[in-house]
C-alpha cells in the first residue's frame, strides 16, 4: 500500500512539473490566434540573430527573445533571413515570426543589384525606389572599398538583394552596398592580391571577366587577360569601350569606336582601364583569383554558347569571319 502511494505521489509530482513546464513554455510565446497589426521591421546587414531577437521582443512581435534564439538556432532555414525592411505581424509565435521574415513577399521595396551592373544602373534603381529619400541625393562621402584616384564606386556595390527602411538616403544605401562588398571581398581573398596585382587591379580584371565571359568560361577569359598583360599586349576588349560609350549589349563594335580617346579604350591604350567597368559576381572574382592554365591570347563567341580560345591569330581571324556570318544570319538575335 505504501509503495502504491509513493508511486501515486511521484506520478502527481511529475504531472505537476510537466504542467508547469508547458505553462512556462506557453508564457514564453504568443499564440498565433492573438496576432496583432503589421509593423515595418528593419534588419541591418550582418546583424546577429541575438540582436534581431531582442528587437523583435521590444517591438512586440514576439514574447521572448530567448525563445526566438532557441528556434533560430534549431531551424537551418532561419540563416536565410535577409537584411532589409520586413512587414511582420505583432504578437505572433516565434515560428511564425521566422516564417514571415523568410517570406520574400514581405520584404519592402526590394532592390536587386545584378551581377555586371554598373554604378549608373544602381543609382537609377535607387532613385526610383519608393523607400529612398528624394530630398537628399548626395553621396560624395561614400568611399569605395579600395581607394582609387577617381574615387569611383564602380565595382564596390555588391550584387545582392537589398531592402531599405523608408526615407533612407542614397548615401546610406550606397554605403550598405559598399560595406557588403568589403565583407565579401575579404572572404573571397581579394584583399590578399595575386602576384604583382593588388586588390583594386584584380577587381578591375574581375569586372571585365564578368562582362566578357560567362560562368562556364570565366577562368579562361581571366587567363587571356593575364596573358595579354604579361606580354604588354593591349587588352582590346569590347566591353571596356561599350562601358565608355554607354553601349552595352551591342554585338558589333565599329572601327570608329576603337579609336575613341578614352582611358577605357583598351584598343588604344595598353594596360588596365582606370576603374572596374561593372560590379562583378563571386564567380568572376574567384576565376580572377584562380585563372585556368593556358596560353590563349584570343577568344571569341562564334555563336551563342560557342566561345573559343586560341593562341593563334590566324585561327582567331577565321573564327571572326565565322562570327560575322552568324551575325548576318541572325543567330545572335
Amino acid at each position: 500500500m505504501k509503495l502504491q502511494r509513493r508511486i501515486f505521489v511521484i506520478g502527481a509530482i511529475c504531472a505537476l512539473l510537466l504542467f508547469s513546464l508547458l505553462r512556462l513554455q506557453s508564457n514564453n510565446d504568443f499564440s498565433d490566434n492573438s496576432a496583432g497589426p503589421e509593423i515595418e521591421f528593419l534588419i541591418q546587414d550582418g546583424e546577429l540573430g541575438s540582436s534581431i531577437a531582442q528587437n523583435l521582443e521590444s517591438r512586440g512581435v514576439i514574447k521572448s527573445s530567448t525563445k526566438f534564439i532557441e528556434e533560430f538556432n534549431n531551424d537551418p532555414k532561419a540563416q536565410g533571413i535577409s537584411a532589409g525592411s520586413h512587414s511582420i505581424q505583432t504578437k505572433i509565435s516565434v515560428k511564425t515570426a521566422i516564417v514571415q521574415l523568410l517570406d520574400p513577399k514581405r520584404l519592402n521595396s526590394v532592390l536587386v543589384v545584378r551581377e555586371g551592373s554598373t554604378f549608373a544602373d544602381v543609382l537609377k534603381l535607387l532613385k526610383s525606389n519608393e523607400h529612398i529619400s528624394k530630398k537628399e541625393n548626395g553621396y560624395a562621402e561614400v568611399k569605395p572599398v579600395y581607394p582609387n584616384s577617381r574615387k569611383s564606386l564602380e565595382g564596390s556595390l555588391f550584387p545582392a538583394r537589398y531592402s531599405f527602411e523608408e526615407n533612407t538616403t542614397i548615401a546610406n544605401a550606397l554605403q550598405t552596398m559598399v560595406t557588403k562588398a568589403g565583407s565579401e571581398y575579404t572572404k573571397l581573398g581579394l584583399n590578399d592580391g595575386l602576384g604583382k596585382y593588388k586588390a583594386f587591379e584584380l577587381l578591375t580584371i574581375a569586372s571585365m571577366v564578368q562582362i566578357e565571359g560567362d560562368p562556364t568560361n570565366f577562368s579562361k577569359v581571366a587567363r587571356v587577360i593575364y596573358n595579354r598583360l604579361n606580354i604588354g599586349m593591349a587588352l582590346q576588349l569590347n566591353a571596356t569601350i561599350q562601358y565608355a560609350t554607354n553601349s552595352r549589349g551591342k554585338i558589333m563594335l565599329s572601327n570608329k569606336a576603337t579609336k575613341i580617346n578614352s582611358p577605357f579604350n583598351t584598343y588604344r591604350f595598353a594596360g588596365l582601364p582606370p576603374t572596374p567597368i561593372a560590379n562583378p559576381s563571386k564567380d568572376a572574382i574567384a576565376a580572377t583569383l584562380k585563372p585556368a592554365a593556358g596560353d590563349w591570347l584570343y577568344f571569341i563567341t562564334v555563336a551563342p554558347g560557342d566561345t573559343r580560345f586560341t593562341k593563334n591569330f590566324v585561327e582567331f581571324s577565321n573564327w571572326n569571319t565565322e562570327f560575322n556570318k552568324n551575325v548576318a544570319a541572325g543567330k545572335f538575335k
